[in-house]
């Protein structure tokens, strides 16, 4: 008995003193969810300092970074620019260790709060296994971006717990929908549900941003996902998380449907589909059938692969590589309902 009650007592006082050191802001917010560890980042403040980096494409029209500067510096942001973000190599924004520097560095700077990618591309799966994770959990702060960063949020919270956002690029159009969601996620720190618009416009009906339900019901668990092309890229290596328990939500952008299926088709006889709790399919832009006699829709390809796996799921949600976005914390506890096409974050995502 007396070998068990040392190590219980020793597990409670750590377990108090972290909780007090995390409420008085000398520790990460640190909250157990399963096997790992799931750090919360410090949510943005006025005045805050956000850096730019370009782990994946190169960015050709260098202009783009002033306009990213003027977006964030109307958000009452600072702005400290990557050593290295405005670097080429071919398609890429520099060289692999050069932007896996970047990143490292943001992370090791204490100044910065948040770090934003200006655009996507291609290049982040080449940089993952450069990435510094233990400094990320010890610096936690937020991590934004969509497409091809898909792969730093996800290894990110995988490798260090640390929650990630889901979200605008510097680059990005930052119109009214997406502001309201980026300010109430990372800086009011808001348990935001994320819904459709669903204005009619001069219609009688509702004719844009529809959801489909693919399969009712309603499912909780921690949010994974992104571009589902760099997400497919990434099975089998160490950089996922365990997919138990999980909402899987993914996006694309310019793909022929038959190749939706077949990366769709690779989740699922990966196991993937078979273990995750629910599933959310954002927008899917420019992915028509192409040419050739016929094609299955995007809506047969949810039928064929996604609805036997019995999960609740729905489509449409306003995701992906389009002007208006939600900002969806990688990593948070939020519950779906599929028959209203909703998203309901049951945390916050920031301290």
């Amino acid at each position: 008995m007396s070998g068990s009650t040392a190590p219980s007592t020793r597990r409670r006082f750590l377990q108090t003193a972290g909780v007090s050191l995390a409420a008085s802001g000398l520790l990460p917010a640190l909250v157990q969810a399963g096997p790992g560890t799931i750090i919360k980042p410090p949510r943005l403040r006025p005045g805050d300092t956000v850096g730019l980096i370009n782990p994946a494409g190169a960015t050709y029209v260098l202009s783009d970074l002033e306009i990213v500067q003027e977006v964030l510096s109307a958000l009452d942001l600072k702005v400290r620019i990557g050593a290295h973000c405005a670097d080429r190599y071919g398609y890429l924004a520099g060289t692999d260790d050069a932007r896996a520097a970047d990143v490292n560095a943001m992370f090791a700077d204490p100044a910065v709060r948040a770090v934003m990618a200006v655009r996507g591309g291609w290049g982040c799966n080449r940089i993952l296994h450069l990435l510094d994770y233990t400094a990320i959990a010890h610096h936690p702060k937020i991590l934004i971006g969509y497409s091809d960063i898909t792969s730093l949020l996800v290894a990110c919270f995988a490798k260090s717990g640390l929650i990630t956002f889901h979200g605008p690029v510097g680059t990005s159009t930052w119109n009214q929908f997406s502001v309201g969601h980026f300010k109430r996620v990372l800086m009011d720190g808001a348990a935001d549900t994320f819904v459709n618009p669903r204005s009619t416009g001069d219609n009688l009906a509702q004719t844009r941003d529809r959801i489909t339900t693919i399969t009712p019901g309603k499912a909780r668990g921690r949010l994974v996902g992104g571009n589902l092309s760099v997400l497919t890229a990434m099975l089998g290596s160490p950089f996922l998380p365990p997919w138990e328990q999980t909402i899987l939500f993914l996006e694309e952008d310019n793909e022929h449907i038959y190749r939706v299926d077949r990366m769709l088709t690779h989740l699922r006889i990966a196991g993937v589909l078979e273990r995750v709790a629910g599933v959310v399919i954002g927008k899917c832009t420019g992915c028509d059938p192409g040419e050739g006699y016929g094609s299955l829709t995007l809506e047969d390809v949810y039928k064929d692969i996604i609805a036997p796996c019995r999960m609740p799921a729905f489509a449409g949600a306003m995701i992906g590589h389009i002007e208006n976005k939600f900002t969806v914390p990688v990593g948070a506890m939020a519950e779906i309902d599929a028959d209203a096409g909703s998203i309901r974050l049951l945390e916050s995502a920031v301290q």
